[in-house]
């Protein structure tokens, strides 16, 4: 278990007269790369914030190592923040924008100049001290920001959203090399996001967040393929959740039928909510021995390397994720493993998530995007 670095203990924030974090406890290790994650408004930046030091909670206290920093002001904290903006002096060349923090703290000329550098081929801006950061990308530019941040030595460095204004390809190509960075480095990241595949590929811990409370913390494949409630399973990925009755360990009642599973501890005929991932489940012919369930499709949406394909069964739609083909009006049997079946306590999430009578590409695309528009609590 890694050392901690940043402890919140009981932290309560309100703002604008309304709560948006109760009793929260969070504890970072040093070295890792945490991500935050949840919908806008979750409360995950004003959990950067208090970290920061730009928010003083109203109750509980930050810790840095066993130092207690709760009032301790941002510039005396060893921690950088990048917001979503980058917030580069455009008056000053790259050179001037990644030197101004050490300036500051009147180090000498020489280790400014060696560190520069140092920098610039560490996010591969070698060559381009002199140019004004007008006349750079957006990629260019977050990676002054973060050469920026690294220049004054801080023992934690907080994203806050720093990917957001970049296109696709950009955004992934950044994904990349931040946790390069990253493990160059080995100091903590804190990183914001709603988006859940970035939080997958460069996490190495994923604190799902909603309504002010931690969901689940986990690795990203724990948090995957285990998750705690409906909210993180329909978060982290689509998912089908569906109504289910745990009817002894190792059995669980879904869909009109009785499935093996690998979950135990539920008690006996307990109700339960039950995930199966699309692209855990295998089309068969539905007089297949092994069609446990049979649908019919009411839309196919090629992916490129999928199809996507909702099936309803018995009024309740599935989607499947898979490199068959079918047609729109096709019967087709469903074949699920007890490895494809994962049982979950009922939450106040259950019910709200999982079915896609109402999917479109339209309200998929908008979910995933949710909350870049808005300010983030």
């Amino acid at each position: 278990m890694l050392k901690p670095i940043i402890t919140l203990k009981d932290i309560a924030v309100t703002l604008g007269g309304e709560q948006v974090l109760k009793n929260f406890n969070l504890t970072i290790g040093d070295g890792e790369f945490v991500t935050l994650l949840g919908p806008s408004g979750c409360g995950k930046t004003t959990v950067l914030r208090t970290i920061g030091g730009f928010i003083t909670p109203d109750a509980g206290d930050v810790f840095f190592g066993e130092q207690k920093i709760t009032d301790v002001p941002p510039h005396k904290r060893a921690v950088n923040t990048i917001f979503q903006k980058y917030a580069l002096f455009p008056h000053l060349n790259v050179y001037e924008n990644i030197a101004f923090g050490m300036r500051i703290k009147g180090k000498k000329e020489d280790e400014i100049r060696r560190t520069v550098n140092e920098m610039l081929h560490m996010v591969n801006l070698d060559g381009m001290a002199r140019r004004g950061v007008g006349s750079l990308s957006g990629g260019q530019q977050q990676r002054v920001a973060i050469a920026r941040a690294l220049a004054n030595e801080p023992k934690v460095l907080l994203l806050d959203e720093p990917l957001s204004a970049l296109d696709l390809k950009l955004r992934k190509d950044m994904q990349s090399e931040l946790k390069k960075i990253q493990q160059a480095v080995g100091i903590t990241f804190v990183f914001v996001t709603h988006d859940q595949e970035e939080a997958l590929s460069m996490s190495d811990t994923v604190v799902v967040m909603d309504k002010g409370q931690i969901q689940q913390i986990g690795t990203p494949i724990d948090v995957y393929n285990e998750p705690k409630n409906a909210f993180v399973a329909d978060f982290i990925g689509e998912s089908n959740i569906l109504d289910g009755t745990m009817v002894e360990d190792y059995l669980v009642e879904v869909a009109g039928q009785r499935f093996k599973s690998l979950d135990s501890g539920f008690g006996t005929m307990a109700p339960v909510d039950v995930v199966i991932r699309p692209e855990d489940i295998d089309i068969v012919p539905t007089a297949s021995s092994a069609a446990h369930v049979a649908g019919v499709v009411t839309s196919v949406t090629f992916k490129g390397v999928h199809y996507e394909i909702i099936v309803d069964v018995d009024g309740f739609k599935w989607m499947i994720q898979t490199t068959d083909s079918a047609k729109v009006g096709d019967r087709i049997g469903l074949a699920l493993t007890p490895d494809d079946i994962h049982v979950m306590a009922r939450s106040e999430y259950s019910g709200k998530f999982g079915d896609y009578s109402s999917f479109s590409e339209e309200m998929g695309m908008a979910r995933l995007s949710s909350g870049k528009e808005a300010d983030d609590a």
